[in-house]
């Protein structure tokens, strides 16, 4: 069987084809194809050669379809109705869509960040179910081999191959036990320093934002407790009389429980973006524009009720 050569074809012809056979009427065709009468003509002149054969056949009150015509037309409608099929399946309703959507985050900011997530799932996209898990130290690597849709993170530098926004500020707050004895003086630098402290940590090693600003000063403070995750923080944090210093939202977040009180911390910690990060592969993918259009629009709910 002889192989045709499509790249010497112009398919653009059996869109012409379809609508010279629908209508019978080169003009009628024309005005379906929003194109002029001789360019119609033209498209039909160049079918023929290219089928070797009139397609459109000369009779009383107009034209008919030839036999060779009439053999190609269930194909072609076939044909065409596929490559819409194929075309419409890059298109995205997430009203309907099904499955799970994979993040990587932070407890500390899926704690506050997550509720506000999906509380537009059940809105929008009410049959996806949402994954989180700790981006770790291969958290890039996950969103490059396609192990995570995006990662909410504190993000300094990316990758080749990673795109990112920023998503929102945060600022650091001291969260102590609402009894706590250190409440009862103002909370100096000095007193700062002299409690004991909670650190969460995911590795359990490295040094926190306060302890690096501190030593910028020369100081230190004494890290009592590390732990894996905002949780376990809390509970040790409300039977003790240790203390934590984190991101003002899941201070907030705690403050709610009555439990604790937050104060500003004695030294300057200024400020620190969380960034959302993607593949470039999913920049132009329509489900995956939808899922940044609802991160960025949780971290707008989310910062709106500060």
């Amino acid at each position: 069987m002889r192989k045709v050569n499509l790249r010497r074809i112009d398919l653009n012809l059996l869109v012409a084809l379809q609508a010279l056979l629908e209508e019978r009427n080169v003009t009628r065709a024309a005005q379906r194809l929003g194109m002029s009468q001789p360019a119609a003509s033209r498209a039909l002149g160049r079918l023929r050669a290219l089928f070797s054969d009139a397609l459109l056949v000369d009779a009383p009150g107009g034209y008919i379809l030839s036999a060779r015509a009439n053999e190609i037309r269930p194909h072609l409608q076939r044909i065409l109705a596929g490559v819409g099929d194929m075309l419409e399946a890059n298109a995205f309703d997430p009203a309907t869509a099904t499955g799970h959507i994979r993040l990587l985050m932070p407890d500390l900011q899926a704690a506050v960040l997550a509720p506000h997530l999906l509380a537009r799932l059940a809105r929008e996209a009410p049959l996806l179910d949402l994954d989180i898990a700790a981006p770790g130290a291969n958290g890039f690597e996950m969103l490059e081999h396609g192990g995570a849709e995006a990662m909410v993170a504190l993000i300094d530098d990316a990758p080749a191959g990673i795109q990112r926004r920023r998503l929102y500020d945060e600022e650091l707050v001291t969260l102590m036990r609402a009894q706590h004895p250190a409440l009862a003086r103002k909370l100096t630098l000095e007193r700062f320093l002299a409690l004991e402290h909670i650190v969460v940590s995911v590795t359990g090693v490295g040094a926190a934002p306060v302890d690096e600003a501190l030593a910028r000063l020369g100081q230190t403070r004494r890290v009592k407790l590390r732990v894996p995750n905002f949780f376990a923080a809390v509970e040790i944090a409300a039977r003790s009389d240790l203390v934590m210093t984190l991101p003002a939202s899941l201070a907030r977040a705690a403050a709610t429980m009555e439990r604790f009180v937050s104060l500003a911390p004695p030294l300057d910690l200024g400020t620190f973006t969380m960034s959302l990060a993607w593949h470039a592969r999913q920049q132009d993918a329509p489900r995956h524009i939808w899922l940044r259009r609802a991160i960025v629009a949780a971290a707008t709910d989310m910062s709106s009720r500060r």
